[in-house]
């Protein structure tokens, strides 16, 4: 914004000496346009133009993916996303075979361990129990009475989501890729960390009589906005970034008008 061109300075209308047609020296007053000297760069310096950015669900130093800011009104939205609960999809990758101290393949080297057993079945089967378990959670933070009506309803909407602050909900997972040692995840998730997906690669290893390690965390979903709309480095301009605003702001409004009302 601030790299835009400037507006142009201010005219003021003064009389300027100027050699008169008759000649002979003589010079007569002429009524002129002029730039305002008060707004020449080198008096007034700089002109900036501030905003307030707000920062949506944070990325740590080692994921990547789906990152929302809010602009100048935009701020308030975030907060109204963050109230609306959606879920955030990640693609997370694993290796089997060894154990670090932050879950991550480049931590401190713990322990090395043999991954041969492991099969892509064995692997789907503790997805399932871990899917289960926190659908569980799900509901009991959702503070619903499945028998009721009003269940029925938000299920059907897909809206059953925590009431407040939650622990870190899985509300899906699936195994994209599998080829020992590697795999690949897509977990769907609420009030999550990067993390705390780190650990549960860690734990899955664990619960397959191994260990594992994770490669990547990529977000490829946050609420609405997902990998489509986002902009990479090279296109971070203003007009970029207001095609951008124009484009999600119709299903942003739309999300917060079913969600909250």
């Amino acid at each position: 914004l601030n790299a835009a061109p400037g507006r142009a300075p201010r005219q003021q209308v003064r009389f300027l000496p100027t050699p008169s047609p008759g000649g002979g020296g003589a010079v007569e007053l002429v009524a002129a346009r002029v730039p305002v000297l008060a707004d020449h760069p080198l008096v007034r310096g700089p002109r900036f133009k501030k905003l307030k950015i707000g920062a949506g669900h944070r990325l740590d130093v080692k994921a990547s993916g789906v990152f929302v800011l809010g602009i100048g009104h935009g701020n308030k939205l975030l907060t109204d996303l963050h109230n609306c609960h959606l879920t955030k999809v990640y693609t997370v990758g694993g290796l089997f075979g060894k154990a670090t101290d932050d879950f991550s393949d480049t931590g401190n080297l713990v322990e090395k361990t043999t991954f041969d057993h492991i099969t892509r079945e064995k692997l789907e089967r503790i997805l399932a129990v871990i899917q289960g378990t926190n659908q569980k959670a799900l509901l009991m933070y959702s503070n619903i009475d499945m028998k009721t009506q009003e269940a029925y309803e938000l299920a059907v909407k897909g809206l059953i989501r925590p009431v407040g602050k939650s622990p870190p909900i899985i509300t899906a997972v699936r195994c994209l890729q599998f080829a020992l040692p590697e795999f690949q995840l897509e977990i769907h998730c609420l009030h999550e960390t990067q993390q705390y997906l780190r650990k549960m690669v860690h734990e899955i290893g664990l619960e397959l009589k191994s260990s594992a390690v994770c490669t990547q965390v990529r977000r490829t979903r946050d609420g609405v906005f997902t990998v489509d709309d986002a902009l990479p480095r090279t296109q971070w301009n203003l007009q970029s970034i207001q095609e951008a605003i124009r484009n999600c702001q119709l299903k942003v409004e739309t999300e917060l008008e079913k969600t909250l009302g």
